[in-house]
């Protein structure tokens, strides 16, 4: 048996494994109690027993050992369940016995005095007795295996120390024993370390045992507070839990600099742990607040809360890490609810007229606000926090569905005095502009329609005033939310943004008729400024149908302009194309119910046209940002369409196919290859040293973006596959950039048509190939987009990876090879002066995807390949043939990777070495000399390495996938092979 083997019963998972510790422990404490009264004592049983589990669990097997340890520590916890009883019956026995002795001399009885003393020092021996074994026990065993080397053994001392120190505490409770607790609190296994901080909880939980913990405290209590950032989250939950306890059960423990470095955990990612944290800011901020008489009145108890409220706020305000309230308030959620949905008294903290709050502590209080109503509404679900409970009990929903009916009734009606208050602070009112999304339809206010009327009144005041882009988007999606169907404001809320809509319609329509006269625009700075303002509206109202306001044709004419005659500014077209784009978004998704007739189908085909015409036009635009959103304009509008085509039903009208021009075909793929795949150059070093960061991941994220529209064309089917050609060359060049986008790009076309996208692959391979032929052969300076031999090869190895399933793309593999063979050798004619295929060496590259044929096909490629090389002359002598050699022996596998032909291709020089084993090979053939087989045959014997390498089949075209894996077979063949008893290959004609 294996020292270290781990099948055993107690080391298995499962309900096995759990029913056989419960039921060790069981026993070992069932057994100390049936035989704690006489057999306990007669020193035998328990020395046998005690000195068996010492010696086991001392043992080098794993299994005796955690066993072993287990029953023992066990049985020290029954042994000192006896010792407290021994102890309470010397206790009652001695009570009786001061009893008896304080009687009178006539009461006394002196035979009585003797048998409870008798009783008594039985009892005491006893409990020696008792505590010897359970010293025996700790020196034999626990001070050997605490620090095993397996950590369940360890888990399990540190557990039972922990109970023997709670339970016996005049044994067990010393600095002695409390070091080891303090020394395993380093252990590198997170659950020896979740063992001791559950420990400490129950010793420091009990205020009798705390002035024993004063050392270990103040020798321990560094690790502690680190341990708040261990790396599992259930340890740094718990030890923070203890802290909490310690910080309750006195102040001088911890000092001003560790609360400091605590309560920063209320911005931690896990939510268990920063909602304990939270636990401990809020004791510390009521314990800050000077309490209040029992017989306070309302304005004493609102005097303490605006204490408290400015306690939170110095806090947060002295807090440097993180700046975002939501997570704060979420980490006080759970223990400070009742002063966060305390609505009224945050309102009248905004609303007074007394300066009680700075303009910065008000802006505080606003975000707690909002945040504290979003979290009432939809519960603790925040991006980039873990640990959030997922299913809400029944319990919870109710306490949330009242949340949300009391803060509508509340804040329906002190909104708008909000929003008329700080109407003028951009980011205050931005905040405030979220609050109605979380608005209840259910309740009275919704039916009070002069309520309505007034805060409608002050969100279109607001948009009248702000035009930054946190604004927009509140009031945006704010009006969504209101117009949504269900609520008693929906037609008000309606009525509302219909008429901000209609003004903004008009006010553009005239600027824009002042500007665009003659064909050209010309306007003034401030009137720019006006219409680009005005668009930002309109395109921040994105997601509402403003379909019947025609802003597509109103915007139009500022893509006919010509730039050259002192066209539009660049920001006004970036905006405008964005508006439109959304325009013909809308336009394409309502086609269901706009497209009565084939009439006004016709038309939106005609507008998606001019649409992206003008946006072609754009793509050479000087300008960065217009030509990023031209493109991206373009990508989307055309996506959109497609979906449109694919759920369309043919029953109904709907839109006409429209395919892009060829020009905006090669203009899309143009802007890819300029603005996506870029490669920093040596001159631009010193600018890129110079960049922050943060805005090379902005500008990262920027390029990945525009290769994920160009990819979604190619994948929906609006561009041709093999588009994608262009791309897969960057795969292995930029893979940390974009390696994910083009490997999801492969898969997803694969999916839609396998073999088109392996020839894709292939014409990928065959451009790159073509590429560095070219610069080969005109001896020029090395170009910085021609990659070389090497990366090719590589390119082609990564893209045989993508294949897993052998079987369900053998036709692809098989194509692949056929199209590889044919590309060498087509229109090749031998002559004199050129020997060989000028593109031989592509058998090199092609031999990447040989490993991937199953057997059956690697003879078919095979004799496909020697039927293109048999009417040639070939020496495989010469050094210029090797890539053939190469290549042939991949297909017949019968070398290992070490002794397979090495071939190593120049950038620059033609192939010039021999290796060993090619020169083994050719003294095995048959024939060293030049070879010509001309007679056709009907069986050819399997290839080998020691036959030759010629052999004729003809004119016709083996190429066929053998029936014997039943597939679905392409026609692409006239011959069959199948493989008969003598190991040949017999062709069927």
């Amino acid at each position: 048996m294996d020292a270290d083997c781990a099948d055993y019963p107690l080391a298995q998972s499962g309900p096995s494994g759990r029913w056989f510790h419960s039921e060790l422990c069981d026993f070992v404490s069932v057994l100390v109690a049936r035989c704690q009264h006489s057999v306990l004592f007669d020193s035998y049983l328990m020395g046998s027993l005690i000195s068996l589990l010492t010696e086991l669990s001392n043992s080098f097997m794993r299994a005796f050992r955690h066993t072993c340890t287990l029953a023992a520590v066990k049985l020290l916890s029954s042994l000192l369940t006896v010792a407290l009883s021994l102890s309470v019956g010397v206790e009652n026995s001695q009570k009786l016995y001061d009893v008896q002795r304080t009687k009178t001399a006539r009461q006394k009885s002196s035979q009585q005095l003797e048998r409870i003393q008798k009783k008594i020092s039985e009892l005491q021996e006893k409990k020696a007795e008792v505590e010897s074994m359970m010293d025996i026990l700790v020196k034999g065993v626990f001070l050997k295996r605490y620090r095993d080397i397996l950590p369940d053994i360890r888990s399990v001392c540190m557990e039972e120390l922990g109970l023997w120190m709670k339970l016996y505490s005049s044994a067990f409770l010393n600095d002695s024993y409390l070091k080891y607790m303090g020394w395993m609190m380093h252990d590198k296994v997170p659950d020896v370390r979740l063992k001791c901080v559950l420990a400490l909880q129950g010793l420091f939980g009990d205020p009798v045992l705390l002035p024993k913990l004063d050392l270990f405290t103040s020798r321990f209590k560094n690790r502690l507070v680190s341990m708040v950032l261990d790396k599992d989250n259930e340890v740094a939950v718990q030890t923070m839990k203890l802290l909490v306890l310690i910080s309750r059960a006195t102040d001088e423990v911890l000092t001003a600099e560790d609360y400091k470095q605590l309560l920063q955990v209320v911005f931690a990612s896990h939510r268990p742990l920063a909602a304990t944290a939270g636990e401990m800011l809020y004791s510390r901020i009521l314990s800050a607040v000077t309490p209040t008489s029992d017989d306070q009145d309302e304005g004493n108890e609102e005097e303490q809360r605006q204490q408290i409220l400015k306690a939170l706020l110095q806090f947060y305000q002295e807090s440097e890490l993180h700046k975002h309230v939501v997570y704060l308030v979420d980490s006080l959620w759970d223990c400070g609810a009742s002063l966060l949905k305390d609505w009224p008294t945050l309102t009248a903290a905004l609303l007074q007229s007394s300066p009680g709050f700075t303009p910065a502590e008000q802006a505080v209080i606003v975000e707690i606000l909002v945040a504290s109503v979003r979290q009432a509404a939809e519960g603790p679900a925040l991006v980039g926090r873990s640990g959030t409970k997922k299913v809400m009990s029944s319990r919870e929903k109710k306490i949330q569905a009242d949340d949300c009916l009391n803060l509508t009734e509340h804040l329906f009606s002190v909104l708008p005095k909000l929003l008329s208050k700080f109407s003028c602070t951009g980011d205050a009112v931005a905040s405030l502009m979220r609050i109605p999304q979380y608005f209840h339809s259910d309740s009275q206010e919704a039916k009070n329609s002069q309520l309505v009327s007034s805060l409608m009144t002050e969100m279109a005041a607001v948009l009248d005033l702000h035009s930054s882009p946190a604004v927009l988007e509140a009031a945006a999606r704010t009006y969504l939310s209101l117009c949504g169907d269900g609520a008693a404001w929906s037609s008000a809320a309606r009525a509302s943004r219909d008429a901000l809509v209609q003004r903004w319609v008009d006010e553009l329509t005239g600027l824009l008729g002042e500007s665009l006269r003659g064909g050209c625009f010309s306007a003034e700075e401030e009137k720019i400024r006006q219409i680009v303002t005005t668009l930002k509206k309109l395109k921040a109202f994105h997601n509402h149908d403003l379909g019947r306001w025609s802003v597509f044709d109103l915007l139009s004419p500022l893509l006919m302009d010509n730039s050259s005659q002192g066209g539009a500014p660049p920001e006004l077209l970036e905006e405008a194309l964005q508006c439109m784009s959304f325009a013909m978004l809308w336009s394409l998704c309502s086609s269901s119910e706009t497209l009565t007739c084939k009439e006004k189908a016709v038309a939106q085909r005609l507008q998606l046209r001019l649409f992206c015409e003008r946006s072609h036009r754009c793509l050479s635009h000087c300008d960065h940002g217009v030509r990023t959103q031209a493109f991206l304009g373009v990508c989307d509008v055309l996506m959109a369409h497609s979906y449109q085509l694919q759920v369309w039903d043919p029953t109904c009208f709907g839109p006409l196919l429209y395919t892009p021009s060829p020009k905006l075909q090669r203009a899309l793929l143009s802007f890819v290859s300029l603005h996506v795949f870029v490669v920093p150059d040596c001159d631009n070093q010193s600018r890129v040293s110079e960049c922050s960061e943060v805005e090379r991941l902005e500008d990262l994220h920027r390029r990945r973006n525009l290769l994920a529209a160009y990819c979604k064309l190619i994948v929906h089917g609006v561009l041709e596959m093999s588009a994608a050609a262009e791309l897969y060359p960057h795969y292995m060049k930029l893979y940390s950039d974009f390696g994910d986008i083009i490997k999801e790009t492969i898969y997803r076309t694969r999916q839609i048509d396998k073999i088109e996208s392996a020839r894709t692959l292939v014409l990928c391979l065959q451009q790159l190939f073509m590429q560095l032929k070219r610069e080969q052969d005109s001896g020029g300076r090395a170009h910085s987009g021609v990659q070389t031999f090497t990366c090719i090869k590589e390119l082609a190895r990564r893209f045989a990876l993508t294949f897993g399933d052998l079987v369900k793309f053998r036709e692809c593999l098989v194509m692949i090879h056929r199209h590889g063979i044919e590309f060498v050798f087509q229109e090749f004619n031998q002559t004199p002066d050129n020997a060989t295929p000028p593109y031989l060496s592509y058998l090199t590259i092609l031999s990447e995807f040989s490993n991937k044929l199953l057997k059956p096909d690697k003879k078919t490629v095979l004799s496909y390949l020697q039927k293109h090389t048999a009417e040639h002359i070939i020496d495989l002598r010469e050094d210029r043939w090797q890539p053939l050699i190469y290549y042939r022996a991949s297909l017949l596998a019968v070398a290992e990777a070490e002794d397979a032909v090495s071939y190593v291709s120049s950038d620059r020089r033609p192939y010039h070495s021999r290796s060993p084993v090619s020169k083994q090979k050719l003294e095995g053939y048959k024939s060293p000399s030049q070879v010509r087989l001309t007679d056709p045959v009907s069986k050819v014997n399997k290839p080998s390495i020691g036959q030759s390498s010629q052999v004729i089949l003809g004119n016709m075209d083996p190429f066929h996938v053998p029936p014997e894996l039943p597939r679905k077979s392409h026609n692409i063949a006239s011959a069959v092979f199948s493989e008969s008893d003598d190991g040949s290959v017999d062709v069927e004609l």
